[in-house]
């Protein structure tokens, strides 16, 4: 059993077009072209089911759960929460960003490097913290969410709300600091996907299935604001996949779907001009990557990278998990509740595929001139070290990332370097078909 829920920030409003920050401000409207992208949200949900539908009681976001059930169709009563109210801004609200850093310099870099530190003043003359109060805030709505809707039942729950409360609520889902919050992005009318499900005695085990997903809006990727861009992909399908057996480093090529994955990869990301592609050494990366650049208009040079091989499940590799759980049974146990500890019969610990990968993973990405775009095509835990190293995540977290056969993540470094690189979107499929992630399970 589980709990989806689905994350979706509010469309386009008035405060949005004109550049002013918002913050509790109610009086930002959805504009037409975010009520357009209401619409389309909804009806990219019309095969979704939902149980329940919470929602900020902000106009911007009240206005387009609305128009999303209306488009979706026949759907549950909305619910109203305080909880899911934007970020308290009140000495900002209604400026435009560079009216902000004309009239409070310091206060803006702040917010924009290290936004848990800001305090500001409300008119009472009272100081606080606008993110720390934010993060208190989203604690108790998931604590509230879970009691709702436990995750030992089935459930499917849509969030419609802001920018600030969405990123905090994912940082407490995941049990991170109010420090991790500019690592994360979500645009307007954004689709993130999260799955709960019960995890014993360490609570519930949360897992991102896909962040900032703009594909129903007619966006492939979310847009490039300048600095460097890593695209981060996991190979196609292969037989093995398929079957659940443990591939590891035995070098299985992609089946005909994992082809096929590939190739709507390529198509997916033929906007994106790429100026260099890097690979996992094995057969099923490469074949991906070169399926992608096969939709370059010009040749793109392709780099093996030894680091980023998949990690060696030694003696399990070639086994279904059955085979495991009969000849390691506790082994396999361990590795499914706590990764991080488990080093497999002849393989790899977590620990040490996530040196190697993250240490290539940086190479890479210091490698890059501004303005350039490289692909990366590597392996499941591979990119899972990769992804939680960036989301402010351990190597006992990867179960907290999925990654799907020829899903796409996006990664943006700003030009500024006292910024930490964004995850701008995690594991999209929607070119795979739907907005939920329905590739092939495998084994890891």
């Amino acid at each position: 059993m589980s709990t989806r829920i689905l994350l979706a920030r509010h469309g386009l409003s008035t405060y949005n077009l004109e550049g002013r920050i918002q913050g509790r401000d109610d009086r930002s409207l959805l504009s037409s072209r975010g009520e357009q992208q209401a619409r389309q949200l909804g009806d990219a949900l019309r095969d979704v089911p939902v149980s329940a539908v919470w929602c900020s009681p902000l106009q911007r976001a009240r206005r387009t759960a609305e128009l999303l059930l209306e488009a979706r169709g026949a759907g549950p009563a909305l619910h109203p929460t305080e909880g899911l109210l934007e970020i308290d801004l009140e000495p900002w609200t209604g400026l435009g960003r560079d009216d902000l850093r004309q009239r409070h310099p310091e206060d803006e870099r702040l917010w924009s490097t290290r936004p848990e530190e800001l305090e500001l003043q409300r008119a009472d003359g009272r100081r606080y913290r606008p993110l720390l109060e934010l993060h208190q805030q989203a604690l108790a709505l998931w604590n509230e969410l879970l009691r709702s809707h436990p995750p030992e039942e089935e459930h499917s729950v849509l969030l419609v709300a802001h920018n600030g409360i969405l990123r905090c609520l994912l940082l407490a889902a995941l049990g991170l600091p109010p420090s991790a919050f500019g690592r994360y992005r979500l645009d307007n009318a954004s689709l993130s996907v999260l799955n709960v499900r019960p995890g014993g005695g360490r609570g519930p085990q949360v897992q991102i299935e896909s962040l900032n997903a703009q594909g129903h809006l007619g966006n492939p990727l979310p847009d490039f604001r300048g600095g460097r861009r890593l695209l981060l992909v996991r190979h196609g399908e292969t037989h093995w996949n398929r079957e659940g057996r443990f591939q590891g480093q035995i070098d299985i090529p992609l089946n005909e779907r994992g082809r096929a994955q590939a190739d709507a990869a390529g198509s997916f990301l033929a906007g994106e001009i790429l100026h260099r592609a890097y690979t996992s050494s094995m057969a099923r990366p490469r074949q991906t990557a070169e399926a992608i650049l096969a939709h370059q208009p010009r040749s793109v040079p392709l780099t093996s990278v030894g680091g980023l091989v998949e990690i060696a499940h030694g003696a399990w590799e070639g086994c279904l998990e059955d085979d495991i759980r009969d000849r390691w049974p506790q082994l396999l146990a361990d590795w499914q509740s706590d990764p991080e500890r488990v080093q497999m019969p002849g393989g790899e610990t977590i620990q040490q595929v996530w040196d190697r990968s993250v240490t290539s993973w940086q190479r890479i990405a210091a490698g890059l001139h501004p303005g350039e775009t490289a692909l990366v095509v590597a392996h499941d835990a591979v990119n899972k070290t990769i992804l939680c190293h960036l989301l402010g995540l351990g190597p006992a977290d990867i179960w907290a990332v999925k990654q799907g056969n020829g899903g796409v993540s996006v990664i943006d470094y700003s030009p500024m370097a006292d910024r930490p690189p964004v995850v701008a979107c995690l594991n999209l499929t929607g070119h795979l078909g739907g907005v939920l992630d329905r590739t092939a399970a495998g084994a890891l």
